[in-house]
C-alpha cells in the first residue's frame, strides 16, 4: 500500500487547520505521529480514514482517492478512544458485528485478545471502564489486520500492565501480518521503540519525517564548561540550554559528525544522546 498527500490543506469556517501538508507512506512499517494538542494529527488521520475531504490538496491511496471509494475504505481502519456509553452489545456481539464488514478480520485472534484483555464477555460494552473500553478499540483495530491501520490515541485509560499488552501484541502481530500501522500518541518515551518512522506535525504543517534510528543520532546534549559549549555549539540549532554556575547543557539538533564528537571529548565536554521525547518536546516548543 502506498499513501500520499500533495499540498493538503483542511480548514474549519476561516480557520486553517492544515496547510501544505505533503508526505508518503509506503512499505510495511510502524509511523510514529506526534504533535501538541492542537496540532492536526486527529484532522490529518480523519481524511486518511475518509471521515472528512480535504479543502484543497489531495489524499490518494494507491493512487485512488479515498473518500466515498467503498473498495478503498475497506482497507483502512481507523480506531480512536471511543465512548461507548450507548452500545448495549457485549463484546463478543460487537466483534461478530465487525466481521461482517471487514474483509481482513481474523476471529480467533480477536477472541485471544479478548482473554488477553481479561474483558467480561456477557457484560454490556457500555459498563465497561475506560479502560476496558479502550482494549475493545484496539482489539477491533488489530484483529481487523487493515492494510493500513490508524489507532489515534487509542490506549487513552488502559494502565501500564494493559498497555504494555498492547504494545507487545501490536509488535507481534505486526511481524507476522505486516501492515502500514500509524500511532497517534502524546506517550513519545514509552512508545518511541515501536517506531519505524517518526513524523512531526507542529501548527497544521509538518516539522519532519524520518526514520526512527537516523532522526535520534541528530540530536545531542553538550555539557561542561560554559565558555567552551558556547564555542562549540555557535554554529548549531540549539533547542535547549541549561547552566548552573560555570557549567553548561546545551542540547542541539543536527547530526554530530565523529570528527566533531572527538573534538568535543578533547576539550573535555561531554556528549550525549538525546530521547525523542526530548528533541520532540523541543522542537515543537512554543516561543515566550
Amino acid at each position: 500500500m502506498k499513501v500520499r498527500a500533495e499540498n493538503l490543506q483542511l480548514k474549519y469556517g476561516n480557520q486553517l487547520a492544515l496547510k501544505d501538508i505533503n508526505f508518503e507512506l509506503s512499505g510495511e512499517k510502524i509511523y510514529g505521529l506526534l504533535g501538541r494538542n492542537g496540532a492536526g494529527k486527529t484532522s490529518l488521520l480523519s481524511m486518511l480514514a475518509s471521515f472528512r475531504e480535504p479543502t484543497s490538496g489531495s489524499i490518494t491511496i494507491n493512487g485512488e482517492t479515498p473518500f466515498e471509494n467503498a473498495d478503498i475504505m475497506q482497507q483502512v481502519a481507523f480506531l480512536y478512544s471511543k465512548d461507548y456509553k450507548d452500545e448495549s452489545d457485549n463484546v463478543i456481539a460487537m466483534l461478530d458485528g465487525v466481521q461482517r464488514y471487514r474483509p481482513h478480520f481474523d476471529r480467533d485472534y480477536a477472541s485471544y485478545l479478548v482473554d488477553r484483555f481479561k474483558l467480561d464477555k456477557k457484560k454490556p460494552i457500555k459498563q465497561f471502564s475506560k479502560g476496558m473500553q479502550s482494549a475493545v478499540s484496539i482489539i477491533i483495530g488489530l484483529a481487523s489486520r487493515a492494510p493500513i491501520t490508524i489507532l489515534d490515541e487509542v490506549y487513552l485509560g488502559l494502565d501500564a500492565p494493559s498497555r504494555d499488552i498492547f504494545y507487545k501484541e501490536l509488535l507481534e502481530d505486526q511481524e507476522r501480518h505486516p501492515r502500514i500501522i500509524i500511532l497517534s500518541t502524546h506517550l513519545v518515551s514509552e512508545m518511541d521503540y515501536l517506531f519505524d518512522e517518526v513524523i512531526i506535525l507542529d501548527k497544521g504543517t509538518i516539522l519532519l519525517q524520518e526514520d526512527y534510528d537516523s532522526l535520534i543520532t541528530k540530536g545531542a546534549t553538550i555539557t561542561g564548561n560554559a565558555a567552551l559549549v558556547d564555542d562549540f555549539v555557535r554554529t548549531k540549532k540549539q533547542m535547549n540550554v541549561q547552566q548552573l554556575g560555570n557549567t553548561k547543557a546545551v542540547m542541539v539538533y543536527g547530526e554530530l559528525s565523529e570528527q566533531e564528537r572527538q573534538v568535543a571529548l578533547g576539550k573535555g565536554l561531554e556528549v550525549a544522546p538525546v530521547s525523542l521525547h526530548e528533541m520532540f518536546v523541543h522542537l515543537t516548543e512554543e516561543e515566550m
